[in-house]
């Protein structure tokens, strides 16, 4: 945009005068940080509001009032001359013609690329603005090209004349040319423009100059040198021209050589500053492509005086215009018009006056009148006051219907984005025709029939995107965003402009969140992305039929052949002047979300597809320069102007590709495919391999959840690959690419690991792994361009190796700790280190147990006499190694939780130690307890000791607070019941062995909860009466083997007994130990007939059987729970006969809950205890009757019996029958035993 002269403008504010005709006020004001003008007024009841956005004009100069009889044929000193008082523009103000320039419209739009597509409804030259609302007014023809971009028109002079002119030398133009004789005028021909035109405009050039001349020193030139008179004549011829048109798309550069292409000098870069306006790029970059060398100046740039911001009613207007403003005195803002005396102002020049003061927002016209040049008189006259004029009276309320009846036909009309519409209305004629030119170019075969508009559009509609990009817009908008670059796609050449190409499909990849869940509108996903307000590059001709209700307004006229081409007809001007006669029926666009799917496998596939589009474009821009042929160093080079692809758009996309500038590139090193660093190619490379690979990785990420690890592998090999590249292209990486990288490595990690730990599924996982789509493909074959792509074969591959797979897992993990840890990331991302740290003591662990568990193996597999091996010794070492440094990883992070499970499984490491170095005799024999055995069990239990210091307490977690509770208990268990039972005699004394035992015991208890309430809790029960029942053994073996010591055999006898009363306590609670607690009652008894061996006197010998034959009777319940089971197993086997053809159970078979075997000896044994204690209590109370004669002869009939039962009973008899002969005995004993005691008491 041509800048203003200052970073800080003095701004001229106007207010208007409103209904009452009240005198207008100046106000000036400089305001830096809006850089606008803000004006409201109302005239004769019109709503009209002006805004300067922008300005290159210099304070309002005062106007000379010119002396009567001023000769203003004559030219002043000064004219056509840069004049210090109107600035550096000066003459483009006031010597330029005040024709429209083609595409005038874009170069305004391009430099308020914000206001483009929602805030505003039309943006224009004001010429154009005049032209379309004096259309019921005028005869004169009228031809406009309209382009649409939102709700936004662009209107722009289609000079039909100067096109067909140009088309006649050239032959570019010859389809439009050809339309247009065929349907519109079959008898055109050049008309040129009187001499009357061109001496008006040279008489108002004059009086322009001599009126801003000031003191009155302005002098006419002496006519003798014939000077004037020849720029007088020679300037119509030089401007016959007019502005020059664009060449189509396929033009040849070699037309920019035509001497007759007109040259405009532009104005300096840096005299010129934007109000309110950043502009994104350089306004005088050239569109070779496009563009002549002539035109370029001219063509997409802003030539305005000023831009503005115009409300009409309810219609937003941004225009431009070069109306030259005066001041000073009285009237700080005047308009000067010069009028012939001769000839009254008509309704046309009044609305011309009108328009322009209400745009301009100045309340005063000064005419001045002259005849034949010889100036009269002057004439101030109100804004307001002009529609009253004699001779020129109009409505404005009838020029507001027409401005709302055309934008509204427009509107309803115009609706495809992309496409470039005429508006043709002939000389003469009342009707207004509106044609698609794009469709009608489309219609033709051959390639040079192409849409010269097609280039400016399209960079326009990339430019509104990319804005809108830029500003972070809301989710809302990102559904505009993509319409505007699918049309902008749509409409270019790939070939030809890769650049805006490759850019617009990665701007589309950037408009899906891959990283957030999509959520629709009412918990619905949004269309497929064809509305009726989206016009996608799938979008199917979705207009009203002609003849449908909607567009009745616009019906064609009777002649079909002359309308069939024509989008709409107004069939008379006149219809613009009734009030509302025209209604928008199409909403331009309004704004909704991006309109994709919720499936998130399905947007990260649309992103891969823009990208892969991108690719292409960027690819095939490469290979097209790469073919282009070697430079001779002896040669100059010509000099170019830039091409679209370096020029326009250039800055946007670097907006978006030079997202950190802290590392400097090398520019001497191309890659692979010949790009050069720092070029766009480059740049744009490195972000699409970059997004491709944040889409692969988050497929993989979604894959992983649904435990497709096959897939989930495939995507992160690719997502790798692609970071691979970006690699091998990029000199340097950023922080962001380091962390996206160590993200893809940790999902690999958790990937390995999962298909390790889902091992049985790798068939269905192989098949995912090997399958590939298109777009993968194609996408590979891009990657293979810049890199092998090697990298990272080794972690992707799926390996059939379990160790492998964890091997690989943990390297991922351990890459990624080295990422996070360099540099400043460990600070950047503290939360990451601690994640990455924490996979890291899993896969340890992991790995740990895989190591362990094969040592095990092994240890089982190895032959009874075999001493430990070396590999065996080596799997140990290495299960340590990753238990310890897991460990290291979990004290880091302070999880005390994983810290105490993973000295949990050293422990366990230890026990499988200590178990393979037991001693085997020669016999292959269980030996000794060995020394290396009480060292690993001890080393073990260091390690569980540690487990529980880590956790502090049971609350901070129970769940592993009890395990390692348990696995402690057990290896103090395990410790001495090896000790116990393979006591080694040969290196210690026994004492020593049973107060080792004893002491490991006891720490076993203390570490038994029997009072929490838990899974455990039976366990814990069944450990505690098994080491009260064990110690109560060593007891009574102890007992039975003192000699001696009284004492000590005193003591010995206290504990065993306390031991068995409670080890039957405890096997009494649990229900499912009928046989250990038979045995230990057994034991008891046992223990108190040894105790009866000993004794001497009859009476005490009574009084000890009668209390083993208490015991007996407590034996009840076991039996009890004994028979319970029989009966059970009895029953199955019942059913399984009637109901199965397999074999039953035999007899010595074992039930789920009995050891049949067992079982049976326990039976046997205590038949015989039983029998031996009924014997010799029987002989016991016959010599006591014999030698007292009192004894309960009811007692001793009972004992009698029962032992004769016993002796008696059948052996061979199933054991059930056994089982409930010994209850019927016991219930025999129990109660004589109980009335026995109760009359003795």
């Amino acid at each position: 945009m041509n800048a203003a002269t200052s970073d800080s403008e003095s701004s001229l504010s106007i207010t208007g005068a409103g209904e009452n005709g009240n005198d207008t006020s100046l106000e000036c004001r400089e305001d830096t940080k809006n850089a606008e003008v803000m004006c409201l007024g109302s005239v004769n009841e019109v709503k009209s509001r002006a805004v300067v956005k922008y300005s290159t004009a210099p304070p309002p100069t005062t106007y000379a009032l010119l002396q009567e009889k001023t000769d203003l044929k004559l030219p002043p000193a000064n004219w056509l001359r840069e004049s210090t008082e109107l600035g550096p523009v000066g003459t483009t103000i006031l010597g330029s013609s005040s024709k429209s320039k083609p595409f005038s419209s874009f170069g305004m739009a391009y430099d308020f690329i914000d206001s483009i597509g929602n805030d505003v409804d039309v943006v224009s030259d004001s010429e154009n603005i005049k032209k379309l609302l004096k259309i019921p007014y005028s005869k004169s023809h009228v031809s406009m090209a309209v382009h649409r971009v939102g709700r936004t028109l662009l209107l722009d002079e289609l000079d039909i004349q100067e096109l067909f002119m140009r088309s006649s030398q050239t032959g570019d133009w010859n389809w439009l040319k050809e339309f247009y004789q065929r349907l519109v005028d079959q008898k055109w021909q050049r008309k040129k423009k009187s001499k009357e035109q061109w001496y008006q405009r040279a008489i108002l050039s004059k009086f322009l100059y001599y009126s801003i001349n000031g003191s009155g020193a302005a002098e006419p030139v002496p006519a003798a040198s014939g000077e004037p008179t020849q720029r007088e004549d020679e300037g119509p011829e030089r401007g016959e021209m007019g502005p020059s048109w664009p060449a189509p798309l396929e033009s040849s550069t070699s037309v920019s050589e035509d001497t007759s292409a007109p040259k405009q000098e532009s104005v300096p870069l840096e005299n010129t500053f934007a109000l309110g306006h950043v502009s994104s790029t350089p306004k005088e970059q050239n569109l070779t492509t496009v563009f002549n060398e002539g035109e370029s100046s001219q063509g997409l740039k802003n030539d305005f005086v000023r831009n503005i911001l115009w409300t009409f009613e309810d219609i937003h207007m941004l225009v431009g215009t070069n109306m030259p403003i005066f001041g000073g005195g009285r009237y700080p803002a005047v308009s000067l018009r010069l009028r012939d005396n001769n000839k009254p102002i008509n309704v046309l020049t009044g609305i011309d006056y009108w328009l322009d003061n209400l745009m301009c927002n100045v309340p005063e016209l000064v005419m001045c009148f002259h005849v034949n040049g010889i100036v009269q008189k002057y004439e101030m006259i109100k804004t307001e006051d002009i529609p009253d004029l004699d001779n020129s009276t109009f409505s404005t309320k009838v020029v507001k219907d027409i401005a709302q009846n055309i934008l509204s036909f427009l509107k309803s009309n115009c609706t495809k984005e992309g496409h470039t519409y005429w508006l043709f209305k002939a000389s003469g004629s009342d009707i207004v025709k509106l044609y698609d030119l794009t469709t009608l170019c489309e219609d033709t075969t051959e390639e040079k029939y192409q849409n010269p508009f097609t280039l400016p559009v399209a960079v326009l509609l990339y430019k509104v995107a990319s804005n809108m990009m830029m500003k972070g817009q809301n989710k809302k908008h990102y559904g505009t965003i993509r319409t505007l670059l699918l049309n902008c796609i749509k409409l270019l050449d790939q070939e030809r402009h890769p650049q805006i190409v490759a850019s617009a499909n990665f701007m589309l990849s950037e408009l899906f969140q891959l990283d957030e869940p999509q959520k629709g509108q009412d918990g619905e996903s949004l269309p497929s992305g064809n509305s009726e307000d989206s016009y996608s590059e799938e979008e199917e001709e979705e207009e009203l039929p002609e003849d449908s209700d909607e567009n009745s307004s616009y019906s064609t006229s009777e002649d079909p052949s002359d309308d069939s081409k024509a989008v709409a007809i107004i069939k008379s001007v006149g219809e613009l002047s009734v009030p509302e006669k025209y209604k928008s029926t199409h909403q331009i666009r309004p704004n909704y979300t991006c309109p994709v799917s919720r499936d998130l496998e399905e947007r990260c596939r649309l992103v891969l597809g823009y990208v892969l589009k991108g690719l292409k474009a960027v690819d095939g821009s490469i290979k097209k320069e790469s073919e282009l042929p070697a430079a001779d160093p002896n040669t100059p080079i010509p000099l170019k102007y830039e091409d679209i692809t370096h020029s326009t758009v250039e800055k946007e996309i670097a907006l978006f590709l030079d997202k950190d500038e802290s590392c400097q590139e090398d520019f001497e090193h191309p890659t692979r495919s010949g790009i050069i660093p720092g070029s766009w190619q480059y740049k744009m490379k490195l972000q699409l391999f970059f997004k491709a690979s944040k889409a692969y990785y988050v497929l993989s990420d979604a894959a992983t959840n649904l435990m497709k690890y096959g897939r989930a592998l495939r995507y992160i090999k690719i997502a790798l690959q692609c970071h691979d590249a970006y690699c091998s292209v990029s000199t340097s990486l950023h922080t962001e690419v380091l962390r996206f990288h160590s993200q893809c490595l940790s999902l690999c990690g958790d990937i390995q690991l999962m298909l390790a730990q889902n091992a049985s599924n790798r068939v269905a996982y192989l098949e995912e792994y090997n399958y590939q789509t298109k777009d993968d493909q194609e996408i590979l074959h891009s990657l293979h361009r810049e890199s092998s792509c090697q990298a990272f074969n080794m972690i992707t591959e799926l390996a059939t190796d379990l160790e492998h797979q964890l091997s690989v897992s943990c390297k991922c993990y351990e890459a990624v700790r080295d990422l996070v840890v360099s540099g400043d990331f460990k600070e950047q991302s503290p939360e990451q280190l601690n994640q990455v740290l924490k996979r890291l003591g899993n896969i340890r662990n992991e790995v740990g147990v895989f190591y362990m568990n094969r040592a095990a193996t092994v240890q089982t597999e190895r032959a009874v006499n075999q001493t430990v091996s070396t590999a065996e010794q080596e799997l140990w070492k290495k299960s340590f190694s990753c238990f310890e440094k897991g460990i290291k990883d979990f004290e880091a992070i302070g999880d005390a939780t994983n810290t105490a499970l993973l000295l949990c499984n050293t422990g366990r490491l230890m026990r499988i130690c200590a178990q393979a170095h037991c001693a085997v005799g020669s016999d292959l024999n269980r030996g000794e307890f060995s020394p290396e055995e009480a060292l690993y069990y001890n080393k073990a239990i260091d390690y569980y000791l540690k487990a529980m210091r880590s956790l502090v307490k049971r609350e901070m977690h129970p769940a592993v607070w009890d395990s390692v509770n348990w696995e402690l208990s057990t290896t103090y268990f395990t410790l001495a019941t090896v000790q116990q039972d393979y006591a080694p005699l040969s290196r210690k004394a026994q004492e020593q062995i049973e107060r080792e035992v004893t002491e490991a015991m006891m720490k076993s208890l203390k570490y038994c909860d029997l009072h929490t309430e838990s899974a455990r809790q039976p366990l814990y029960q069944y450990r505690a009466a098994t080491i009260h029942h064990r110690l109560a053994s060593m007891y009574h073996s102890c007992f039975r083997n003192q000699v001696g010591d009284e004492h000590l055999r005193k003591q010995h006898r206290g504990l065993a007994e306390l031991h068995y009363n409670k080890a039957v306590k405890l096997f009494q609670i649990l229900r499912d130990a009928p046989c250990e607690l038979l045995r230990t009652q057994l034991e008891r008894v046992a223990f108190a007939e040894f105790q009866m061996a000993g004794q001497s006197s009859n009476l005490a010998k009574l009084k000890t059987l009668s209390g083993a034959l208490e015991i007996m009777t407590e034996t009840k319940h076991a039996f009890q729970l004994i028979h319970k089971e029989l009966l059970e197993e009895q029953r199955q086997r019942s059913d399984c006969t009637e109901d199965c053809s397999g074999p039953s159970k035999t007899e010595g078979g074992s039930s789920a809950g009995l050891n049949m075997e067992e079982l049976l000896k326990l039976i046997n044994v205590f038949e015989s205890s039983l029998s031996f204690l009924l014997l010799h209590l029987v002989k016991l109370m016959t010599a006591t009757k014999k030698k007292s004669g009192t004894v309960e002869e009811g007692a001793f009939k009972i004992y009698k019996q029962v032992y004769s039962v016993l002796l008696r009973a059948d052996k061979t008899t199933p054991l059930i029958t056994r089982v409930e002969l010994i209850l019927d005995l016991l219930d025999q004993l129990s109660s004589r035993t109980g009335g026995r005691e109760s009359g003795g008491e």
